[in-house]
This record gives C-alpha cells, structure tokens and sequence, in this order.
C-alpha cells in the first residue's frame, strides 16, 4: 500500500475555481486547529463542525478531502462516546469560509446528536 503524504503545492478544486493555498505555516496552523477540536470547554458539535471545516478549509491532501473531513467528524464525537447512526445529512458541500454555514453545521451535528439518543432510548 502506497502511503499519502500531505499535499506538496496548492490545491484546487472544483474545476480549478477553488485555491487551497500552501505557505510555510500551512500545516503547523492545520495541527493547532485541529488540537481544538479536543478542547472541552467548546461544545462537541462545534468541536466536530470545526474540525470538518478545517479539513474542507486546509484541503491537505490530494484527493479525498471531503470524505475525510466526514471521518473527521464522526472521530471527534467518538472520542466522546458519540456515534450517530445517520450521516446522510451532512454529506453535502460545505465552504470553510462561511461563517453561518458554520454555525449551521453545528446545529446540524447537534440535531443529530439528539436523534441518535432519542431513537436509541426508544428501542
């Protein structure tokens, strides 16, 4: 199996109308804003909404971001015992860059937090 490192150069997508930048700090800012997700003073669906967007926002790798940032996602509310049991919702396309699409996301994670709880204490 071949071993994928971090990307190398900038990124694009969607057809190249979509830069992913590469500077000298990229992937030391990446590793802190990542080492917030497991900061529990911020609510777990933030956490997780936050670590997804810095998946999508640093894109750091050459392909399969998006699905990454899913697995991300789903980490960060397992390390709290969290694990939802519908994911549809959140595959769509996000924008790091949003801030409302952000706090959407969030409250999307949060909902389906509840949803899990809510049809697992109904069973």
């Amino acid at each position: 199996m071949n071993e994928v490192g971090l990307r190398q150069s900038d990124a694009f997508a969607k057809g190249g109308r979509e830069r992913y930048g590469l500077t000298p700090h990229t992937w030391q800012d990446f590793a802190a804003c990542l080492h917030q997700s497991a900061d529990p003073s911020v609510p777990l669906s933030a956490r997780a909404a936050r670590a997804y967007l810095d998946i999508a926002f640093f894109h750091p790798y050459p392909d399969g971001n998006a699905r990454l940032a899913l697995l991300v996602l789903a980490h960060v509310l397992e390390r709290e015992g969290v694990r939802l049991d519908e994911v549809g919702p959140l595959q769509t396309t996000r924008y790091a860059n949003d801030p409302d699409g952000a706090l959407d996301l969030a409250a999307l994670v949060t909902v389906l937090i509840r949803a899990t709880h809510r049809r697992a204490t109904a069973r």
